[in-house]
């Protein structure tokens, strides 16, 4: 059975391109566009892995991060952040204190890395 990966993320391009990649390593993919739909999703579908952009509409990627994390049920679910936001007290914020696994800065990491690290989270 395909692992599941639920991209939250609101750039349609972007959207697409990891679609793909992640699509071509064997994995099942399902989008979300916003922070308030992400966050559905992951409470109906409980996915194998969560990889989340901080700047969404309706609710920010730290909110949903917050929420999973507080949750019982959905905070098994690995995180990985994938944002422009490449501050360190930024970033050690999401890992140390709201519970993402990994923070990927976009601009720093090809599609293939992002492939890399998620399937090294799904282990």
């Amino acid at each position: 059975m395909k692992k599941k990966i639920l991209v939250i993320e609101d750039d349609k391009i972007l959207q697409k391109a990891v679609k793909e990649a992640l699509d071509g390593a064997g994995l099942e993919v399902i989008i979300a566009n916003d922070g308030e739909d992400g966050f559905k999703k992951v409470k109906s579908i409980k996915p194998d892995l969560v990889l989340l952009d901080l700047i969404l509409p309706k609710m920010s990627g730290e909110e949903v991060l917050k929420k999973i994390c507080e949750s019982k049920t959905l905070k098994k679910i690995p995180v990985i952040v994938f944002s422009v936001k490449s501050d360190e007290a930024n970033i050690r914020n999401c890992i140390d204190n709201l519970g993402a696994r990994d923070y990927l800065v976009k601009s720093e990491y090809s599609l293939e890395d992002v492939v890399k690290k998620v399937k090294e989270h799904l282990k």
